[in-house]
């Protein structure tokens, strides 16, 4: 009887309140759909710097007939001897876990695979294109140490890391990932506001209800009960709406983006329903917590 009670009086709450309970399952999706969003944006940076940090290579590359000009490369094109040494160099180091060689030829056909419609490619031949060691690292993070062994060496021309490109698109990734969270902030704080105003206003048009209860001997728990399960069934609608966003949000991501960005390794769906508990427990909890702070100031029980 007593949950029948309740039952209905969450009903009669949420249509005497109608405009205002939408205004908070709206606020509460949007401020959990950016919640969750900000949480995924987490996971899919994580998951490319694992995929492509696992790929990231040191490039030791030689000096050309060209690069003659140059104060490193003054003695003039790297000799068979001298890419030998680095060689031997590499195989010595614990932090090397293997390395590859890439002949002009190779280099050349590799940059005209990836430049196509270039129209230096009928005047750049291969003698143009230095030779080079790929290496790839133990720990990719150790760049430091191949720049030191490596830079400066009889016939090298530079050392380079991919890793650093690589930063500025996480640096960018981590970025929106930041300004996701600030909006979800502010989106959460709109949203208290619509929770706290909404029961106070369905408190005060249920004060005649509720002052009838008190001198009956209904205890505080159970005057408060409906005005909290309301702002939390609010809330449940909300977290649903988002997760809905959410899932919505990844299959067009897999439908879409993923078939034409290829290079980037998406995160599954399975990461996107581990997250929606998670927003139905934030949304509901914050909801009944502030439902019940409120009661306290304004319901006087």
């Amino acid at each position: 009887m007593r949950a029948q009670f309740v039952l209905s009086e969450i009903g009669v709450g949420l249509r005497r309140n109608l405009t205002m309970t939408i205004a908070v399952v709206v606020s509460v999706a949007l401020s959990l759909a950016l919640a969750g969003a900000s949480l995924l944006v987490r996971d899919q940076v994580n998951s490319m710097k694992d995929y492509w940090y696992d790929k990231v290579e040191v490039s030791i590359y030689f000096c050309t007939k060209s690069d003659s000009k140059s104060a490193q490369c003054a003695a003039g094109a790297a000799t068979d001897q001298q890419i030998a040494d680095v060689k031997a160099k590499l195989e010595k180091m614990p932090l090397v876990q293997n390395f590859s060689f890439e002949s002009s030829a190779e280099a050349f056909k590799h940059w005209k695979d990836l430049n196509p419609d270039n129209p230096l490619i009928v005047a750049v031949g291969a003698e143009a294109m230095p030779q080079s060691w790929r290496v790839k690292l133990v720990d990719p993070t150790k760049y430091d140490v191949m720049q030191s062994a490596f830079a400066g060496l009889p016939g090298v021309k530079s050392v380079q890391d991919q890793k650093k490109i690589l930063e500025n698109l996480f640096g960018l990734l981590n970025g929106l990932q930041t300004a996701a969270f600030v909006i979800m902030v502010l989106m959460l704080f709109v949203a208290l506001l619509l929770i706290v105003n909404t029961v106070r206003v369905s408190a005060f048009s249920r004060r005649r209800e509720t002052g009838i209860m008190r001198l009956v001997g209904a205890s505080n728990f159970y005057v408060q009960m409906p005005f909290i399960a309301e702002a939390a069934f609010a809330a449940l609608l909300g977290a649903a709406l988002a997760s809905g966003l959410l899932v919505g949000g990844h299959f067009f991501v897999q439908g879409f983006l993923a078939k034409r960005v290829e290079f980037i390794h998406f995160i599954g769906l399975s990461s996107v329903l581990s997250v929606i508990p998670l927003l139905v427990v934030v949304g509901m909890g914050m909801a009944a917590i502030a439902a019940f702070f409120t009661l306290r100031k304004y319901l006087k029980v």
